[in-house]
């Protein structure tokens, strides 16, 4: 807020209106206010029909889809009787009290409640203001967080692109929805660490190592090292290309496309087809690096740096921060021997044509491989290890890796591994995998790559902005605001559908201001932002308390109030989900009921001050509460646009 809203109050704590109410484990009614008014009807329930406990009561308070707040089935009770009976006699004898106002029924034995509109504002007001703009109820804690996950230790893996190449658009759907699982953890009071598992070993950087002997460039790499780097990558493989046999040359550029957004050595295999002279060097190259050969790791180790400092500024960009930063190149490589060792021993790897292979044929996993012929690992050793290390470093309650679903046999395979081999914790690794993107690439389709989107993204909005002469030019910093206007509308639209849903990247759909898009989320906030600078006459606002909550009983105001009222729970489904688009459906239906009250809930030319300011308070803590959930998708909700 400014300088002039109101210092929020603490002078009252939102317990002791909760404190008449039965206690049931699960409910949080000093941070949700919706828990309150679900717990007293719950309460009524149990009064009135004894052989029903609290708890499914409670369980049984649903919200209603129109016309009413919360609806109860009795039916599912099995109470005997005629359940319509039930519901009229609980009708007959209801009394309305703080909580609840009235009850309808209807005859499939439905009840039908509403809650008390005047507690409902004050309740979830207080609320909002306490925890969001204090700060100080809840340590740094916003409106809708909780402490479900107190003293549980949670790791999270996503992102991880590859190193010496620019950030491909492949991995920004593991960003995105790994920064908001993030997010959601913290929010919901779990120690939250967050891992960046860099793909930095493997076949591909001999090959790399290979292509740079012959196409390196010193200036070139100072002046952009990773877009060089990419271009060796590009050039090599076109004479690795040549050197294949020509029945595999058909499909060997779209095996080249695919492997981009991939793990290294995810698309490789380990035959005994003819190696070719580069295919042969790179393996060769990798070789040294892998025994530890200071010679071949010099450049390696420049280029890994090179690449973190550049994936850190993208991530700036993208509004996502790493606890920490590692790779594939940080696992021993004698305990990936070992491992495969005991995993020999229990009978589980067998002899290929020279290389180690584990068969999970049994539990229909296929076989992997674990071994190269030429005793170098592969990915899926060294994921093996990698986890076994982070178990003995964290000691975590559960691990989560972000990987598309692609990958959902490598995972499986993996976990059963470790399982096999006798880790308890082994039950507590989970895949949150996702679908693919498919047409993501410039308007002109010529880009795959993650800053180029996201400049045409920013230009776009740019564009669109430009078109109201007068606010563009009240805008300090027009080329920041786009640009995250831009990142707005392309989290958005990836995260709105389900994470396993396959969706095709639209330009117009994803831009546009109409419907429910980034910068139709974005309007909304800064709609909101402006409501100080343009009633300056009516701040500054008195203390929240000291407003009549009369004045928001009109049919908007409580439907924002009750939207508001519901935001705890969108963060504790979405917990249970791990879900973006339940909180972006929120964020949405909040936008839609602000949206069609701007007209009614006048405070510009209500001639009652008092009222006017009553309106401001909630469209002020609308918007605390708007930004609170574009906060937890890693969004930056902006002031004007």
């Amino acid at each position: 807020m400014s300088s002039d809203a109101p210092q929020p109050s603490t002078s009252t704590s939102s317990a002791t209106a909760t404190s008449s109410l039965p206690v049931l484990e699960g409910t949080e009614p000093d941070r949700c206010a919706l828990d309150a008014f679900r717990l007293a009807i719950a309460s009524k329930l149990t009064d009135a029909f004894p052989s029903i406990t609290l708890s499914q009561a409670y369980a049984g308070v649903d919200y209603s889809k129109k016309d009413s707040d919360f609806t109860v089935a009795l039916p599912r009770f099995k109470l005997g009787g005629k359940p319509a009976e039930h519901a009229a006699k609980f009708k007959d004898t209801f009394s309305p009290n703080e909580w609840v106002e009235s009850v309808d029924t209807t005859g499939a034995g439905f009840l039908l409640f509403k809650c008390n509109t005047e507690g409902l504002a004050r309740r979830v007001l207080k609320q909002i203001n306490d925890s969001t703009l204090n700060r100080g109820q809840y340590g740094e804690k916003e409106y809708g967080h909780s402490d479900v996950g107190k003293g549980q230790r949670i790791l999270i893996e996503y992102s991880s692109p590859n190193i010496a190449k620019e950030f491909h658009v492949g991995h920004l759907r593991s960003t995105i929805i790994g920064a908001f699982l993030v997010n959601l953890y913290k929010a919901c009071g779990y120690d939250t660490v967050s891992l960046n598992y860099l793909g930095d070993w493997g076949k591909q950087f001999g090959l790399i190592a290979v292509g740079y002997e012959k196409y390196g460039d010193e200036e070139e790499m100072k002046r952009e090292p990773i877009k060089h780097l990419y271009n060796v990558y590009v050039q090599i493989n076109k004479d690795l290309k040549a050197e294949k046999p020509e029945t595999e040359k058909k499909d060997f550029k779209a095996k080249q496309d695919e492997a981009e957004a991939l793990k290294p050595e995810e698309e490789e295999k380990d035959d005994d087809e003819a190696e070719s002279g580069v295919d042969a060097a790179a393996r060769a190259y990798f070789k040294r690096m892998e025994s530890g050969d200071e010679d071949s790791l010099v450049n390696w180790r420049q280029w890994r740096e090179l690449s973190i400092k550049q994936y850190e500024e993208q991530y700036k960009v993208l509004n996502v921060k790493f606890d920490e930063y590692l790779g594939e190149s940080m696992v021993s490589h004698q305990r990936q021997v070992e491992a495969v060792a005991q995993l020999e021993k229990m009978g589980l790897v067998s002899d290929s044509k020279g290389a180690k292979l584990i068969d999970l044929e049994q539990w229909k996993l296929g076989k992997a491989i674990l071994l190269k012929k030429d005793g170098t690992t592969m990915y899926l050793t060294r994921d093996i290890v990698g986890a076994i290390d982070r178990w003995e470093r964290y000691q975590f309650d559960k691990m989560i890796y972000v990987v598309s679903s692609q990958q959902d046999l490598h995972l499986a395979q993996f976990f059963k591994i470790l399982s096999l081999m006798g880790f308890e914790w082994a039950s507590r690794l989970e895949h949150i995998n996702y679908g693919l993107v498919t047409g993501m690439s410039t308007r002109k389709g010529t880009a795959v790559f993650l800053n180029q989107i996201i400049k045409e993204s920013a230009d776009v909005m740019k564009e669109q902005m430009m078109k109201n002469e007068e606010k563009f030019s009240q805008i300090e910093d027009p080329e920041y605001v786009a640009r995250e206007v831009g990142l707005t509308a392309i989290k958005i639209q990836d995260m709105q559908a389900k994470r396993i849903n396959n969706y095709a990247f639209n330009w117009s759909r994803m831009t546009s201001f109409e419907g429910d898009t980034g910068p139709y989320l974005q309007y909304a906030h800064v709609r909101l932002s402006s409501i100080e600078r343009k009633n300056p006459e009516i701040l500054p606002l008195p203390a929240l308390e000291s407003i009549k909550f009369a004045y928001l009983t009109e049919p908007k105001a409580r439907d924002i109030i009750f939207h508001l009222g519901a935001y705890p729970d969108a963060v504790r489904t979405a917990l249970k989900t791990r879900e973006p688009s339940g909180i972006i459906t929120y964020l949405m239906r909040l936008s839609h009921s602000i949206s069609s009250a701007w007209d009614v809930l006048l405070v510009k030319g209500e001639p009652d001050v008092e009222k006017a300011r009553a309106r401001m308070w909630l469209f002020l803590l609308a918007r605390e509460v708007l930004g609170a959930g574009m906060r937890l998708l890693s969004l930056t909700p902006l002031d004007r646009m």
